[in-house]
């Protein structure tokens, strides 16, 4: 008998066995469903569609949708098939990458879709991130929302950096925060959206459109909370002051509308009480500039204000606009997307906060709320009475210690006037150094906004928000993108064994060099790893990517554990005689793992250090 048809024999001998013994044989590094990676960020569910059945917790609600060939297959008849299919849980902030294909079209505006708030069942309504086979077309790339009148709202368009076609695998990523989202092809940055409509139970989801799409590597991580510090390289947080008010009538609902078209990532209003106690959004303490009636907002009733027409003094289009009361304006932002900077106008009695808090409460915004103030006492009262609101201290000229000040109060941002920071522009650099954002007003001046970039602080309030979300754009061209990494294979958190040689990669963006170490020794990307090297127990792969604008890094922690078919192949590869590979999978196959080890141990006709390896594997499926 020739080497290889022992060898062959032998393999064949242990395979046989252990599928007898309903011991899966692996073939390449599988994904865990669960895991954490780098940075605190946790792995919700990985998978490679091995097998045929769909993966637990996947439920396929309209079109045909199939395991086959290592891949996911969701087919759409025609333009009139939503095919899709749920999964996953309630995330506020993920992101969600896939490796998706388009196998065929009805035509090139055919479209596949993530899923980012989408009940369980599959019905209305949705918000997804779609991706068209014409991908460069002006509309390649979209946020969308399927409504509960199953109507389609398309909040945001844009062409994707790359043709995706048919045929080609493409790295599909959405991260969304909240209400905020962005859309990324092949690792690059292309649309984002502050518009995303989210509901109490939404959970993710694919979806397919006139065509047949395939997809693999479908992985869900969990994000921590951005903060409001502005990330080395992002652009400036754009808050839209009393809604678009260079553009509509300030603080209605029509203002808040044309911000978020705009690109807004806040609208910010303000908030007092009429005579009746109804928190209502109002700048002046009086009516009389901004709306048609007169008097001080807090000696009318609320009857009153509902009556008064707040957009003829804006202009003729705008007649029969309302000054809106709290919890409608809120009640626009949950549908319609976007979050507020809500401003406590004036003093306000505990009782009154409590009812504004009480409304955010109602309205289930509060985590799409921040409040602000020019009065500290405002700001202790809602610290006490709703801790999880965020919370800014406006200042028309600087405190003599900011940070004390913000320490104080428990601010997340500290938010003074343009002319006020531009006496003192180092107070940016230490309240950042605390932690604390710095979001000034109101500044609509592209020279300013330039300078408050180069200053380095966090947002600006403007009446101009489409203006400075194009000169954020326009900057961006010329402004080094940060670099970002994902290491995608191991996945984080697999348990793999020696049988396995998992592929050693990552997904970058903006990089020109990657550096890649198993344990702190330097591996090739896109080389197999080799786990016959390796001791069993806790690995970690690192990647550091550099480019113009920085540094990143990510880590995959992943376990190497012994099992029976990691023991085969150390035996088969081990460049043992064939007497000895067949006497040892002879071993192997009847469980004899203790006389296996001791065989080892005294080499017999195994190099010396496999040797030892295979005595280790062999005493640990023993038990030790």
């Amino acid at each position: 008998m020739s080497v290889r048809s022992l060898r062959t024999s032998a393999a064949f001998l242990v395979t046989a066995t252990l599928t007898a013994l309903s011991v899966p044989v692996p073939a390449g590094a599988v994904p865990t469903e669960e895991g954490r990676g780098a940075a605190g960020k946790e792995v919700v569910l990985s998978t490679g569609f091995p097998g045929t059945a769909l993966p637990p917790g996947f439920r396929a609600v309209e079109g045909n949708w199939e395991v086959r060939d290592g891949r996911l297959h969701g087919s759409s008849a025609h333009s009139g098939v939503l095919s899709r299919i749920t999964f996953g849980a309630r995330l506020k902030n993920f992101r969600m990458e896939v490796t998706a294909r388009f196998e065929s079209v009805t035509d090139p505006s055919r479209w596949a879709a993530l899923g980012m708030d989408v009940p369980a069942d599959g019905s209305v309504p949705w918000s997804l991130a779609t991706v068209r086979s014409g991908t460069t077309a002006a509309n390649g790339l979209e946020f969308a929302r399927r409504t509960a009148g199953n109507t389609w709202d398309v909040t945001d368009t844009g062409p994707a950096p790359s043709a995706v076609g048919t045929g080609r695998d493409v790295r599909l990523a959405v991260e969304v925060h909240g209400s905020r989202a962005r859309w990324s092809v092949d690792g690059r940055e292309a649309l984002r959206t502050s518009r995303v409509a989210r509901s109490a139970d939404g959970v993710e989801a694919l979806v397919v459109n006139g065509a047949t799409v395939s997809f693999d590597d479908l992985r869900i991580t969990a994000l921590p909370d951005r903060g409001h510090l502005r990330p080395p390289g992002a652009p400036l947080t754009v808050i839209a002051h009393r809604g678009a008010s260079s553009a509509a009538p300030e603080n209605t609902l029509v203002a808040d509308e044309v911000g978020r078209r705009g690109g807004a990532e806040y609208i910010e209003n303000d908030v007092q009480p009429s005579k009746d106690g109804v928190p209502y959004v109002l700048h002046d303490s009086t009516v009389d500039r901004t709306t048609d009636g007169s008097g001080a907002v807090r000696e009318l009733t609320s009857a009153q204000l509902d009556a008064l027409d707040a957009g003829s003094w804006f202009g003729p289009a705008f007649a029969g606009n309302r000054v809106p009361t709290l919890a409608a304006q809120l009640g626009d932002l949950r549908e319609r997307g976007g979050d507020m900077l809500l401003e406590i106008k004036g003093r306000h009695s505990r009782d009154e906060v409590a009812t504004i808090v009480r409304i955010i409460r109602e309205q289930r915004m509060t985590d799409r709320v921040f409040v602000q103030s020019f009065e500290p006492d405002a700001l202790r009262y809602t610290r006490e009475l709703a801790p999880e609101l965020p919370l800014g201290l406006l200042r028309g000229t600087l405190d003599a210690d900011p940070v004390a000040v913000a320490r104080e109060l428990g601010l997340t941002s500290y938010n003074p006037s343009d002319a006020a920071l531009g006496a003192r522009p180092g107070a940016v650099a230490e309240l950042r150094d605390a932690g604390v954002a710095v979001m000034v007003w109101t500044v609509d001046s592209p020279d300013r906004w330039a300078a408050l970039e180069e200053a380095g602080v966090d947002a600006v309030i403007t009446n101009r928000p489409a203006e400075l979300v194009g000169w954020n754009a326009a900057s961006g061209q010329h402004r080094p993108t940060a670099p970002a990494v994902t290491v995608t294979s191991p996945a984080p958190g697999a348990r793999l064994d020696r049988a396995q040689a998992p592929v050693a990669a990552v997904q970058s963006s903006g990089a020109a060099s990657t550096r890649l170490t198993l344990d702190g020794r330097p591996v090739e990307a896109g080389e197999p790893l080799d786990l016959t090297a390796l001791g069993a127990g806790g690995h970690t792969l690192r990647a550091t990517v550099t480019g113009p604008g920085g540094t990143a890094t990510a880590e995959s922690a992943f376990t190497l554990r012994a099992s029976r078919t990691g023991l085969a192949h150390l035996i088969l590869t081990s460049g043992a005689t064939d007497h000895h590979v067949a006497t040892l999978t002879t071993m192997l196959g009847h469980g004899h793992y203790r006389q296996l080890a001791r065989w080892a141990e005294h080499g017999r006709g195994l190099p010396a250090p496999r040797a030892a390896l295979i005595a280790k594997e062999a005493r640990a499926l023993a038990g030790g």
